[in-house]
């Protein structure tokens, strides 16, 4: 009995699916570049509930008959090639003629088009690759897909899907690649209605600015060169605009975005030495090679490209971008310390007339062993300040005698300790319990005096040995779980700003933060979208500093993650501001803040790690250090 069968179509165009319509923003990616290789000058896109309701991409091309808008959704059926040679010539996004059958697989789609040779379009419906009805319609030249209920017959693949949040973050990040690649068009982006991005036809900077914001536009530098084997444009950031993490980095090669470490490394190399090791910078690279000399047939995303002369366009990646920090003196360069330096005169012949030897004075009576000084000026008393008018009298009265007199014994540890890091000084921080665990009462009864050593470990003798504790790293998982309690409780106190800060943020970070945005303020902050990716922070948790760059680290941090569930962005939320606020290493502490710190860490839930899980304390037995000195 014979048992090898074809497989029907419906089951070839899901199994396809799987490879090239991966979540929503596959299928955009898709329609998107269907619509640029159409030469439309407008593009729309339009999503519902991060592409799983449904996702509408308008556009202006030359729109399809009757007849292409059939074919277009059989497998293997394209307009861009038609034979294998064909293949080293590629100037379009598509070739394989599967995305289309691939996304009608995996959803309901709907078609309406028309070219302007027609007067009236076709409205076309599919269900599963099944053609559920064909209409003539009224409707511009173009093309408008609407794809509804994705992965309505595939519910496996509807149930792995991601957040919403995340699945728009998506959306985002591969319409910013083909905007990027494609100045001359106009596109738009709409989610739920709320228009989130609105890019008019201009030059590359000008996308580049209208997508990232003008501060990083400010930042860059051009980039040209042409050779025989490939032409470089765009753009390289400042060695100044160099990041830690999230920086932004997009390589294009002939129209296309693509994924290439090794041209990646280039450019790093170009920075060698002139950012820290480990920090990026932003760069929008595009390139123009022969398509003969590059394949881009390996994967249905076409992200990976190989190129034949790959070693030789490394080097000249670097050596343009040498050239153009070089040609606009981006280089940083040696900048001596002048200040005070004497100013010395030039020397002019005939002009030695004013030359003369210094002389230096001596006091032979001046002993600097004596034990007073006539120069030294009595310590005013405080009735002295306040004499005549009655003012001695009110002073008194208010109590001002004594605080004038112990802030003259405050004035010591408050140099000591000049940042507010909620220790002993901070309302919120909670006073050591006498209910605190049994190593601390231990520490307690053997030494009330702790030490502090090299500004980054505090040691006190307990009965068993020594303890060492690493001062921020107990402080950070201090605050992490205070965080925490306040998130979960929503007690997060909140001060206000007498000038509220503008945070500027691009379309896919604006996105995110504005899905995150109930879980920020349950930590104290005060935020309000403005429209535009702008928005204003009225407010802060009490005592924070610098709340723009705080609110920009949790979204890089969040955007990292894929997925993140509640308790994990809780986590990842507190986690960022208890760094942020946290006493760094250095920092010289009181033996009060010292008491105080240690006496808060035996009151948190896990004393001995750190909300990253590294090492916050440890005991050196008392064996141990016998044995040192055996």
């Amino acid at each position: 009995m014979d048992i090898i069968h074809l497989l029907p179509d419906s089951v070839a165009n899901q199994i396809a699916a799987g490879e090239v319509v991966q979540r929503p923003a596959s299928v955009i990616k898709e329609l998107m570049e269907n619509a640029v290789d159409a030469g439309a000058q407008n593009i729309d896109v339009l999503v519902q509930d991060a592409g799983r309701t449904s996702i509408q991409v308008i556009d202006d091309g030359k729109g399809m008959t009757e007849t292409d808008a059939r074919m277009a959704f059989e497998r293997h059926a394209t307009s861009k090639i038609a034979k294998a040679e064909d293949l080293f010539t590629l100037r379009t996004m598509g070739f394989r003629g599967e995305a289309l059958p691939s996304i009608a697989a995996v959803s309901q789609v709907k078609l309406t088009t028309r070219t302007a040779a027609q007067d009236v379009g076709i409205e076309l419906c599919l269900e599963g690759s099944r053609v559920v009805s064909q209409e003539v319609c009224s409707c511009p030249v173009g093309a408008n897909f609407e794809v509804c209920n994705l992965f309505f017959n595939v519910p496996a693949r509807r149930k792995f899907l991601k957040s919403n949040q995340t699945e728009l973050n998506n959306i985002i990040q591969d319409f910013e690649r083909i905007a990027l690649v494609n100045p001359s068009v106009s596109f738009a982006l709409s989610s739920n209605g709320n228009r989130l991005m609105q890019l008019p036809a201009g030059s590359p900077l000008q996308r580049i600015v209208g997508i990232f914001g003008k501060k990083l536009g400010e930042q860059l530098l051009p980039v040209q060169v042409e050779t025989s084997l490939v032409g470089i444009s765009g753009f390289v950031g400042k060695p100044e605009a160099a990041r830690k993490k999230n920086s932004s980095q997009y390589l294009f090669v002939n129209g296309r975005f693509m994924r290439h470490p090794r041209f990646h490394y280039a450019v790093q190399e170009a920075f060698n030495h002139l950012i820290p090791e480990g920090d990026q910078v932003p760069y929008f690279i595009f390139f123009q090679v022969d398509p003969a000399n590059i394949d881009v047939n390996i994967h249905p995303t076409k992200t990976e490209i190989k190129f034949e002369n790959e070693q030789e366009i490394w080097s000249i990646i670097v050596a343009a971008v040498r050239d153009t920090l070089g040609k606009f003196n981006a280089v940083p360069t040696i900048d001596f310390d002048v200040e005070g330096r004497p100013d010395i005169p030039t020397y002019e012949a005939g002009k030695l007339t004013d030359i003369r030897v210094p002389r230096v004075q001596l006091n032979p009576n001046y002993n600097p062993f004596s034990s007073h000084s006539e120069t030294r000026k009595p310590i005013r008393q405080w009735e002295e300040l306040f004499e005549g008018a009655g003012g001695k009298e009110l002073f008194e009265g208010a109590g001002g005698k004594e605080l004038f007199e112990g802030a003259r014994g405050k004035e010591q540890g408050a140099r000591e300790y000049p940042k507010t890091s909620g220790l002993h000084d901070n309302p919120l921080a909670p006073s050591p319990s006498p209910l605190a665990p049994s190593l601390f009462q231990e520490s307690q009864e053997i030494s009330s005096q702790h030490f502090q050593y090299k500004g980054q470990y505090i040691l006190t003798a307990v009965q068993s040995g020594l303890m060492m504790v690493d001062q921020r790293r107990a402080h950070i998982r201090i605050l992490y779980e205070r965080y925490m309690k306040q998130m979960q409780e929503h007690t997060a106190p909140t001060q206000g700003l007498l000038f509220p800060e503008l945070l500027e943020l691009s379309p896919s970070d604006a996105a995110l933060l504005t899905g995150i945005l109930d879980d920020v303020r349950a930590l104290g902050f005060d935020i309000t979208p403005l429209g535009g990716g702008a928005f204003s922070i009225v407010g802060t948790p009490s005592g924070q500093s610098n709340p723009v760059a705080v609110v920009q680290q949790m979204v890089e941090t969040v955007k990292q993650q894929d997925g993140i569930q509640t308790d994990a962005l809780h986590h990842q939320l507190a986690l960022v501001l208890a760094r942020n606020n946290a006493i760094e290493v250095g920092e010289v502490l009181t033996p009060l803040q010292m008491e105080t710190l240690i006496g808060d860490l035996f009151q948190c839930e896990i004393q001995n790690l750190s909300p990253s899980g590294k090492t916050i304390l440890t005991i050196l037995q008392q064996e141990q250090i016998d044995k040192m000195f055996n």
